[in-house]
């Protein structure tokens, strides 16, 4: 797909979010969409993501960001909507 049709999501995702999984399972949930970016953990405990895809894929993919790989909680994910930037895969940045 190429970038006409994509939007890209930034999530900022909040809770036990750190040693439970949740870079992976969020990685696999993106490939399944379809979705490229990245998935990193920040130093304040948040979970910040770059998700790249069409709109539709995007909301259902917030919509799993929101209850997680259920181990671990979310408390909230805050979701800004920006012009794509190309990316080609998804990835898990350390």
């Amino acid at each position: 797909m190429s970038s006409e049709g994509k939007i890209l999501y930034r999530l900022n995702v909040t809770g036990m979010v750190h040693g439970v999984g949740y870079r992976w399972s969020a990685a696999r949930e993106a490939e399944r969409r379809n979705i490229t970016g990245y998935v990193k953990n920040l130093p304040d405990g948040t979970v910040f993501i770059e998700a790249e895809g069409a709109r539709e894929e995007l909301a259902g993919f917030a919509a799993w960001c929101r209850k997680g790989p259920g181990v671990g909680f979310v408390d909230s994910v805050r979701v800004t909507e920006h012009p794509p930037v190309g990316y080609t895969e998804f990835r898990i940045e350390r």
